[in-house]
């Protein structure tokens, strides 16, 4: 269970309007930029190239994808912010692993497909939805405290299902899918493994620090807005490609 400090619960409304104006300006002026997460264009023709079953070079692309998606990154790292215990940490990483590993796979296999603005749009509300669990925002506004690890289970069914989404545009060729989607979900989990240990080593030595809570609310608003913009930059791509 996370551990937040008992003063947060006294969250500013007025910050949260202030970024709200912010958060718009920002997606106002970003518009015409919009694209849906996607995978690298010399990745893609990699894979549309290859036949037959690829274990390396698939685990590659799959750890190359986790420790580059800054969606997935942002979310991970809210997810662990105030867990200070290994087994914890191991427990909702793992819940987190099983959803999306779940749906990237099944996804892929039967060419399950969803918009890719529009899971994106929600891997971006994921964001959201952590910063402000992490924020205390839900006890405040509504007295209640969601299952947090029943949320990132069905977040991660949403992020494996973006990736699923972005796969099936590139048609793997269907000579050892299977092999294949396994060894890219392996690296997906070696990559989710090494931006872990990065963001553990970090939260480490700033845990110590005595300005850790006051620094951690800000960066908790932080985290929430970039999660909004992302939410508004793949709405927005969805109405520019309509």
């Amino acid at each position: 269970m996370n551990t937040v400090p008992r003063g947060w619960t006294d969250f500013g409304a007025r910050r949260i309007a202030i970024l709200s104006l912010v958060t718009t300006t920002l997606l106002i002026q970003s518009a015409s930029y919009a694209l849906a997460h996607n995978v690298t264009p010399g990745d893609a023709g990699y894979i549309q190239e290859i036949w037959g079953v690829n274990i390396i070079p698939f685990m590659y692309l799959g750890a190359k994808h986790m420790v580059t998606g800054y969606d997935h990154i942002l979310f991970l790292f809210g997810v662990v912010f105030f867990l200070y215990k290994m087994k914890d940490v191991g427990i909702y990483v793992s819940i987190f692993a099983v959803g999306h590993s779940t749906t990237m796979l099944a996804g892929v296999w039967f060419g399950w497909g969803i918009n890719a603005y529009i899971v994106d749009a929600i891997i971006g509300l994921s964001v959201v939805y952590k910063a402000l669990d992490n924020l205390a925002a839900y006890q405040r506004w509504f007295g209640v405290q969601p299952n947090t690890k029943v949320a990132t289970l069905i977040f991660g069914f949403f992020h494996g299902t973006g990736l699923a989404t972005k796969l099936l545009d590139y048609e793997i060729a269907s000579d050892g899918l299977l092999a294949n989607l396994l060894a890219f979900n392996v690296g997906v989990e070696m990559g989710q493994l090494m931006a872990l240990a990065v963001i553990l080593i970090v939260m480490g030595f700033w845990r110590k620090s005595p300005n850790f809570f006051r620094q951690a609310y800000t960066a908790n608003v932080i985290m929430m807005a970039m999660g909004f913009i992302l939410m508004g930059l793949q709405i927005t791509g969805y109405f520019v490609a309509a």
